[in-house]
Order: C-alpha cells, then structure tokens, then sequence
C-alpha cells in the first residue's frame, strides 16, 4: 500500500484511539514513546531520562507528515485497512 497524503487520511480517520507504546535503552539512555491517533493526527509523548540527575523529559507533539508516515509503516499490521485503495 502507497501511503499518499489521501491514504494517511484515511489510515488515521478509521483507526481513531489506536495506542502504542514503544521502549528504547542505551547505556546512559532511556526513552519511551506513546503514539495515540486522536482526532485525525498522530500524536507522540516522548518520557525518560539520561545518567545526569537532573535530566527527566517529557516531551508531547504533533506528528508532522513524514513522522506519521515511518509510524504507519512499522505498525500497519496491526492497523485496520478495510476499504481503502
């Protein structure tokens, strides 16, 4: 499947609610990431920290076209596809 502007769409508009949550870890390196479709977008909560003290983050954004495009591609599996072309 191509996944054009029109395809994304449609990707977002019938999976609405559709969550994942994804863990990365590195040596001085933790980060997870929660992508909730809500509202025809892609949103992303980045949490985690780094081996300085002081270094928590927290991070939530939109997720511009090309972001939305690479999260799609890893999850389409498990997204529902029904009629779209």
């Amino acid at each position: 499947m191509r996944l054009t502007k029109d395809v994304i769409k449609q990707l977002l508009d019938i999976n609405e609610g559709f969550a994942k949550t994804t863990n990365f870890v590195d040596r001085n390196f933790k980060e997870t990431n929660h992508y909730l479709i809500k509202g025809g977008k892609l949103l992303i909560r980045s949490t985690g920290k780094t081996s300085w003290a002081d270094s928590r983050f927290d991070n939530k954004t939109i997720a511009d076209v090309d972001q939305t495009r690479r999260f799609l591609r890893k999850v389409i599996e498990e997204l529902k596809t029904d009629g779209i072309k």
